[in-house]
């Protein structure tokens, strides 16, 4: 019990900024892009508590955490934020301008996990390696890469989805955009059969490359 306590003590911090400033950055490009509305609902914050969902935000995440490590697997993470509200119709180029309001959510989860790496090249240089705060900095940038990699998987209405959305010619991007009412659905469906880490790996490779400029 105490083992599974501390788990969720070190993920806590990790998981609800990596959610929730992966939404806020949705809002603040799309006010960019001329879409105040997420602005004016007050989700352009840097304050978790204007995102998070009880359910997605804390209760799925703890919830999928307890139940791997109950089961002896390795952490898996899987949660959201409340959705920041976006019109995309108000963009100024609505098609074009979703691809960098779709890309603002990884983006910044990215940038997340690269300043957790230089958290813990401090802890490092510090000999705090052993340290509670060290193992906090190695959950914030393996949540983010984790989180970075799901919303970059080609599935509308992930990240993703909308930035395929972006680039594929008209006919082509609404005919793609019909399979948004399942895109939620065939997550579950590649998570539960092992498939999804799989897609996943990649771009976690890659993000992990990344980090390590940072911890050398």
């Amino acid at each position: 019990m105490n083992d599974i306590i501390q788990t969720i003590a070190v993920y806590a911090l990790p998981v609800i900024f990596a959610i929730t400033l992966h939404e806020a950055a949705h809002g603040y490009v799309a006010r960019l892009f001329g879409d105040p509305t997420a602005y004016q609902a007050g989700r352009v914050s840097l304050n978790p508590a204007r995102h998070i969902d009880p359910v997605g935000t804390l209760l799925v995440p703890v919830a999928i955490l307890l139940a791997s490590k109950l089961l002896g697997s390795p952490g898996m993470l899987f949660g959201w934020a409340k959705p920041v509200p976006v019109d995309f119709g108000r963009l100024r180029r609505p098609k074009q301008d979703m691809l960098w309001v779709a890309l603002a959510g990884p983006a910044a989860n990215m940038l997340m996990a690269v300043l957790w790496a230089l958290a813990l090249r401090l802890f490092l240089e510090s000999g705090m390696q052993e340290s509670f705060w060290f193992e906090m900095g190695v959950a914030g940038v393996n949540v983010n890469l984790v989180l970075m990699a799901l919303n970059l998987l080609p599935l509308p209405p992930l990240d993703g989805g909308r930035i395929v959305f972006s680039l594929l010619p008209n006919r082509l991007a609404w005919q793609y955009s019909k399979i948004e009412p399942y895109g939620l659905m065939i997550v579950v469906v590649l998570l539960a059969t092992g498939v999804l880490w799989t897609l996943m790996r990649p771009i976690i490779g890659l993000g992990t490359s990344i980090v390590q400029w940072f911890l050398l």
